[in-house]
């Protein structure tokens, strides 16, 4: 993906960046904000820059000594990427099918059995890989300076996972740094968060943001989409820049595979279902939907929702302000207790949205509340 490719700090994150003191940098940081803002290409800068051989500290990552050439191919010794099969293309440059590999851990019959009966284990950082990273700590860095070890999401680490991993947060070996990733830091474990810096990647503002993805889409040889429906998107994903930046190129593309692009087209048919009020057909919605993300699908549910009762408290709609007039239409229609209830039924989905429950029931369920909001 292309936020791999990016080696430059995005400009919104760059005051954070410039506050590091590389002197003196804690044994772990913990890195959380909204997803698809950058935090990922990030933090393989930091990385870059830490385990860097420069004698320069400020100029660091130098991308000149060997240490930076090995980590930009995907080869340093003392880089270690916790990272489950779904987001393992956005590493520089890695290569997983190497047997002896010190990155790859041979899946044990527990996991194979839990990806057979639930692909979503595959976006889970298994216990085994866990475990093998953090004993090969014990053993002194290769090229005698700092180790690194990137764990991203967070949050989908696994309770066993979790714990292995706090244990050597409170004794960490000297020289690891622990770079970990957080989409949402309320779901990481207290006792995880106390043993870590907290840094906060903010979220571009508009503006800011439009500029970037516009001036990064211009690079893409060949890529065709027009302004409007650029800043279109940017809206409907909530001010993601690298989210949308990456699903544009998957498109353009046309991998019909990738898992991020699906989930914007499941929630554009999902938001015209929503759109329809009263008259949603929520089993179809949730027929041709129930196949993307399901956390992708609820945040599109919660930025529509959000908008409509903006709408309906006299407000202007932030994320969809193109379908003001359908956002108006509905508001005048919706009951205003009924949608309240419905705000805190998609809360609470969220809460549980990596449960391995069908997919396609609980849209149903959600929807069918949907259509109860209008009806008289």
């Amino acid at each position: 993906m292309y936020a791999a490719q990016q080696k430059e700090v995005a400009p919104w994150l760059q005051p954070l960046w410039e506050g590091l003191d590389f002197a003196k940098f804690p044994n772990a940081i913990l890195l959380h904000g909204q997803s698809g803002i950058g935090k990922f290409a990030f933090s393989l800068e930091l990385a870059r820059a830490l385990l860097c051989e420069s004698a320069q500290v400020s100029s660091r990552p130098c991308k000149q000594c060997e240490a930076c050439h090995w980590f930009d191919t995907g080869n340093h010794p003392d880089f270690i990427a916790l990272v489950p099969e779904t987001h393992r293309k956005l590493l520089p440059q890695a290569e997983y099918e190497s047997d002896d590999s010190p990155k790859k851990v041979k899946p044990t019959r527990e996991d194979s059995d839990a990806e057979t009966s639930d692909k979503k284990e595959k976006k889970n950082i298994s216990i085994e890989e866990t475990r093998s990273a953090i004993e090969s700590l014990s053993i002194g860095s290769h090229r005698g300076g700092n180790r690194v070890i990137l764990i991203y999401p967070l949050e989908l680490l696994r309770p066993d996972a979790a714990n292995t991993l706090l244990k050597s947060l409170e004794e960490p070996p000297s020289n690891t740094i622990f770079i970990l990733l957080a989409d949402r830091v309320d779901r990481v474990l207290p006792t995880i968060r106390s043993r870590c810096r907290l840094l906060t990647a903010p979220r571009p503002d508009r503006s800011q943001g439009l500029t970037w993805l516009h001036a990064q889409l211009s690079k893409v040889r060949g890529l065709k989409v027009s302004d409007a429906d650029v800043d279109a998107i940017y809206d409907e994903q909530g001010g993601a820049p690298y989210s949308v930046l990456n699903s544009l190129i998957a498109r353009h593309n046309k991998d019909e595979k990738d898992e991020l692009s699906i989930s914007i087209q499941a929630s554009r048919y999902l938001l015209q279902s929503m759109s329809q009020g009263v008259r949603i057909n929520w089993l179809d919605a949730a027929e041709k939907t129930h196949k993307a993300q399901y956390a992708y699908l609820l945040a599109a549910m919660q930025r529509w929702v959000s908008d409509l009762q903006s709408v309906n408290q006299g407000g202007q709609p932030r994320y969809y302000p193109k379908h003001l007039v359908t956002l108006n239409s509905l508001s005048q229609v919706a009951k205003t207790p009924k949608l309240h209830q419905f705000w805190k039924s998609l809360i609470l989905a969220r809460r549980h949205e990596n449960h391995p429950l069908a997919n396609r029931i609980q849209l149903e369920a959600l929807l069918s509340q949907y259509q109860q909001v209008f009806e008289a």
